[in-house]
């Protein structure tokens, strides 16, 4: 973590759990009307931003930087919130939550395999799709409180972006030099199979939201591509 400033990064997630808590939710009693497939995709994803975070946090604590510890916590808590949002949505439109799906359970089990490194590499891939789902939600709906909700996780997702690049670039200063830009190849082609796998799923809800699994996927691995060369940039 030589170099690496955490302690900005506290600061930045503090200030805005002030300006959240100031804004306060949205009107949830307007309700919400959308089409069936896109409340699927929201039930989905409601999953995947929810959860204790236990396992990142205990492997934040034993990265042995304090500042680092704290803002990851302050991360899992915007994570924790969004969930809550798309809860509190889902309920707008009369929709029930879901118990479970089996691609947050895959994801889940591959962050817990090995280190921080690998954990972090894994979670940004989510990061990664939900950033261009959250942008397809906020535009391509025309129901008010879904673009509302939409529109603040997005603001968060745009953050946590470089935030975990900043720990990974930190991270890789461990790793060859020569393993590093191929390790990044390798987690790009991740992705790219994960966002297929996303599109596939949620295929009949993506040209409600303006958008289809092609434009999906292309724009997905142009942010990979930023994502890369912030994680290798000054390592």
């Amino acid at each position: 973590m030589r170099g690496t400033d955490f302690g900005k990064w506290v600061r930045r997630f503090e200030d805005e759990r002030d300006r959240r808590a100031a804004l306060g939710d949205p009107d949830w009693d307007q309700g919400a009307t959308l089409p069936a497939a896109v409340w699927a995709g929201i039930q989905r994803f409601q999953i995947g931003e929810d959860g204790d975070g236990a396992n990142l946090l205990s492997k934040a604590d034993r990265a042995g930087d304090p500042d680092y510890a704290r803002a990851a916590r302050l991360f899992v808590a915007e994570e924790q919130n969004h969930a809550r949002l798309l809860a509190r949505l889902l309920a707008a439109g009369g929709v029930p939550t879901l118990t479970g799906h089996w691609t947050d359970t895959a994801f889940v089990r591959l962050r817990r395999l090995m280190g921080l490194r690998v954990e972090l590499l894994v979670l940004l891939i989510a990061e990664v799709v939900a950033l261009r789902y959250y942008r397809a939600l906020r535009d391509g709906t025309p129901d008010p409180l879904t673009s509302d909700v939409a529109a603040r996780i997005l603001a968060d997702e745009e953050r946590h972006l470089p935030f975990h690049c900043d720990r990974l670039r930190a991270s890789l200063t461990g790793v060859p030099r020569a393993l590093r830009r191929p390790l990044m190849t390798a987690w790009r082609l991740l992705l790219l199979t994960t966002t297929v796998i996303v599109t596939i799923d949620h295929a009949k809800a993506l040209p409600h939201l303006g958008t289809t699994r092609r434009h999906f996927i292309r724009d997905v691995m142009t942010t990979s591509g930023t994502v890369t060369s912030a994680v290798l940039g000054r390592v």
